[in-house]
This record gives structure tokens, sequence and C-alpha cells, in this order.
């Protein structure tokens, strides 16, 4: 499960090129925009521009190159002439890259137009979730660190962990071991080490935990219509602690906050 300093720079380029991807969402208006169109924009953006591989266009049969998650979805949404987004939704965008052999993979919740308090504050509570997830990894800390660090600043903040997906190895290969449950207990687990690489990708309910698969096989949503928020970003465990490899420009420093 640990990798190599060769494998650990590559997957830090490949970090670095879908940091740019979110660049290029952060500066397109997204307000009216089908799912399907911000697919559009963001294939073309990694083949042509930066040369790389949308990882999850194909994989395990899917065929678009991100998840486009609104509102009640939790995950896995499926982009859609259809689905267009309006003032007042939120939106997960997960997307993978790959380059020169290695898998980056990151998510982020947009906020599209005027949105309401109460969704505000699930975005930024799954925002804040995932820096404590982040900031427990060091060597030899566990992985129920990870989990118990995010599901305690979601319940003081009223919400629900998703519990059926959970973060997981990546390299070579999208879904690597191990598995990082979003949720669990401190000092349980396996113990981290120097070179181990893995993604923090809590999602959390404004309402209960339960979710359901549509009918499509792919669309996670909850299961009481309530909505749902996720951030994920792929992290490296270092000789001091953590390198986040998909690490945006704008969150410089926020690994080495107190937790």
């Amino acid at each position: 499960m640990t990798k190599h300093p060769e494998a650990l720079a590559l997957l830090a380029e490949s970090g670095r090129l879908l940091a740019c991807v979110f660049g290029l969402l952060d500066r397109t208006p997204l307000a009216g925009m089908s799912t399907l169109q911000i697919d559009a924009m963001v294939e073309r953006f990694i083949v042509h521009e930066l040369q790389a591989r949308p990882a999850s266009k194909g994989q395990y049969g899917y065929g678009f190159v991100l998840n486009s998650s609104v509102n009640q979805v939790v995950c896995h949404g499926v982009p859609s002439a259809s689905v267009v987004l309006r003032d007042g939704d939120i939106v997960n965008l997960d997307i993978t890259l790959e380059k020169h052999g290695y898998i980056a993979d990151s998510s982020k919740t947009y906020l599209i137009g005027d949105v309401s308090p109460a969704a505000r504050r699930l975005v930024q509570t799954c925002y804040e979730a995932m820096w404590k997830g982040i900031r427990a990894v060091r060597p030899g800390a566990r992985l129920g660190d990870i989990g118990w660090a995010i599901e305690r600043h979601a319940k003081r903040n009223g919400y629900s962990v998703v519990r059926e997906f959970c973060g997981h190895g990546i390299g070579r290969e999208m879904h690597e071991e191990p598995k990082v449950l979003h949720f669990g207990d401190r000092g349980a687990g396996l113990p981290l080490q120097e070179g181990m690489v893995f993604t923090i990708e809590p999602m959390l309910n404004r309402g209960g935990r339960s979710v359901r698969t549509e009918a499509d096989g792919w669309t996670v949503v909850t299961r009481d219509g309530s909505l749902s928020a996720q951030f994920e970003h792929t992290v490296a465990v270092t000789a001091s602690g953590v390198a986040v490899l998909t690490l945006r420009p704008e969150e410089r420093g926020m690994a080495g906050k107190p937790a």
C-alpha cells in the first residue's frame, strides 16, 4: 500500500493537473449549464489542454468524465442534458485524472447562485469535516482517527455521515487498499505509514444517513430527500504528516491549521 518516491512524484503531478480542472470550474459561471455540458467542457480541458486522460470514463462501464450530484444526490450523479443547474442548487462535481499511468481523484461541492443558509452551512461543514480528517493523517496514526475526526465534526453540527461509501487507496488503479471510512473509533484500524496514498471524501446529509440507488444503477440519493454534500482530496502520508496531492491554490496552508 506504500508508494515509492517516483510514484509519489507522478501522483503529485496528476493531482496538480486535477487541481487545474477545479480552477477552470471555479472560473466558469455554472448557473444555466446542464451537467452534460459541464462534463463535455471538463473532458475537453483534460484531454486537449492538460494532455491527460479522464480516468472515470469507461471505468466500470461508466460513460462520462465526472459525477454531477445535485441537491439530494449523494454521489455518482450521471451527467444529463436535462439536469440544468439553477439558482439555489448545490452540486458536487467528482473528477478523476490519469497522467503517466497514475490517477488522482477529487471533488468539490459548488453553490449555485443564491443558496439558502441551511444549504450553505451543510456545504461548509462538510468541507471542514474533510479537513478534520486530513489533519488526522500522519505516520503512526490509524485509519480510525480519520473517520473519528470527520464523524465527530459532522455530529457536533447536526449532520449524518453516509456509511455506504468510503475513501480508498489510489495509484495505478482507481480503487486500491486501504478503505478509508468516514466514521469510526479513535486509535482503531490500520496504522498509517509514510508513502500511503488514499482519498478522503466524506458525504454529509442534512437529514438521516440512509441512501438508496436509483433505477439507473448509478445515482445515489438520500432516502429522506434531504440535501447532501461531499468534498474529496487525494492525500499522501509523509514523514512529517500529510501532503494533499490535489490541493488547490486557495487551500495552501489548510492542512497545517489546528484540528
